[in-house]
């Protein structure tokens, strides 16, 4: 069955190789259109896993992953749209000249072939992989969770539909439905048709992918992510945005999972956590330091080590109190998972240096870690987070045979996401925090 689907696939990406970015962007239009008017078949889909994974006894976190709802298929919709928006990468010129011996020669971004993505409970991949494909000439062949399977079964069947309207096989976007595992290790297996393979999910899936893939793999998405409040912090719109980058959607990974206080502002800063955290129904896992200092309404236990290392994916965050910078980045070296980490200061010097020394793929100042993402960036939708420095790095829009390597740095002075905020245009400036009479 996958070798049919390959070959089928491949035989796709050469047609989707000579579209025209016009013939392209007329695709993602359609299939955004088709989303939006086939919403109650995929709604209904969604529905029918949802209840199957609550019997199934699966996390809130995952359930909330999994969950589709009209204004969640709007807006997977509306970054379709974005999608069009974008420089079509295909056929870029990125070097070049004229040698001595009178030949010519160009460096070009080419499409890939075939694209395939392994994920769990992310019913949006499925659209984001297939539009950002399409968008740089590749097809697509997904994997997508058990839990997911009639919704993706339903939105695969969508998408093909309107890739048949606009005269293109419906192979350049496919479904494997079966959700036998053993297809996992055929699939990380297929070189000779798949020429990239992209998981996204838990840490044991990009091993999986890692050791078995005889397949080139960009991996990442695991984000143990960190926000440093240092001691020239303001306080109230620190607590604004570590709320926002907590407790907005704490099914993400880009959702923080510890926060690192100076303990030279730890004194007047906990208490205010504490009032805001309980208010937000958060449980804070605190060290020695915070269990025995901290005084407030929040729910408090104490944290394990293992906690430092691993995923929440839930409203529960860690609190250790650090004694300087040295100390923080110290620590989001030994337990970050180069995802998203930041800053929260009015010293220009320190922030300066955070982003220079934390080596991760978006490091922010005075902002949330929910900005990682593709539709936040301005880029639409994104295939994943990739961690690694090859061969992508940060929201991957998996498209071209080269990609730059870039950390993505965002400086803003008390930058918060909300649920409408995506940016629509994207332009490159001279960044530098825009910030309250401070120290320097």
């Amino acid at each position: 069955m996958l070798e049919q689907m390959g070959i089928a696939a491949k035989q796709a990406s050469y047609k989707l190789a000579l579209l025209s970015s016009r013939e392209k962007n007329r695709v993602l239009e359609t299939i955004a259109d088709y989303l939006e008017s086939h919403s109650d078949e995929i709604l209904r889909a969604n529905a029918e896993d949802l209840t199957q994974a609550r019997e199934g006894g699966l996390s809130e976190a995952m359930l909330d992953r999994l969950a589709l709802t009209p204004a969640r298929l709007t807006a997977i919709a509306n970054d379709v749209r974005q999608v069009c928006t974008l420089a079509d990468p295909v056929g870029q010129v990125i070097d070049g000249g004229l040698l001595d011996s009178g030949l010519r020669i160009e460096r070009r971004r080419v499409p890939l072939g075939v694209i395939g993505v392994i994920y769990e409970a992310r019913p949006n991949v499925t659209v984001d992989v297939a539009a950002l494909c399409l968008k740089t000439g590749n097809a697509a062949i997904l994997r997508g969770g058990k839990e997911t399977y009639r919704t993706n079964a339903a939105t695969v069947g969508v998408i093909q539909r309107a890739l048949k309207e606009c005269g293109l096989p419906e192979a350049a976007v496919q479904a494997i439905e079966n959700p036998d595992r053993a297809l996992v290790s055929e699939m990380l297996r297929m070189d000779k048709y798949i020429d990239m393979l992209i998981p996204r999910g838990g840490a044991g899936l990009h091993k999986l992918c890692r050791e078995q893939s005889t397949i080139p793999v960009i991996t990442g998405g695991i984000g143990v992510c960190h926000i440093y409040v240092d001691d020239s912090a303001e306080i109230e719109p620190a607590l604004k945005i570590i709320v926002n980058a907590k407790t907005q959607r704490p099914s993400t990974c880009n959702t923080v999972e510890t926060l690192l206080v100076n303990q030279a502002i730890a004194e007047r800063f906990l208490p205010a956590l504490s009032q805001q955290m309980a208010e937000s129904g958060v449980t804070l896992h605190g060290d020695e330091t915070v269990m025995r200092e901290l005084k407030g309404p929040a729910k408090l236990v104490a944290l394990k080590p293992e906690e430092l290392d691993n995923e929440f994916l839930s409203l529960d965050l860690n609190v250790v109190i650090v004694a300087d910078m040295d100390a923080a980045i110290a620590h989001i070296r030994t337990h970050g998972t180069q995802h998203s980490d930041a800053i929260l200061t009015r010293t220009l010097s320190n922030a300066n240096r955070f982003i220079n020394e934390v080596d991760s793929s978006a490091v922010y100042v005075n902002a949330s870690t929910r900005f990682t993402d593709g539709g936040q960036f301005g880029l639409g939708a994104e295939v994943a987070v990739s961690t690694q420095k090859l061969h992508a790095r940060g929201p991957d829009g998996a498209g071209s045979t080269d990609h730059l390597q870039v950390d993505w740095l965002r400086r803003r002075y008390h930058s918060c996401v909300i649920d409408s905020g995506r940016c629509k245009n994207r332009q490159l400036i001279n960044l530098t925090i825009d910030a309250s009479p401070g120290k320097s």
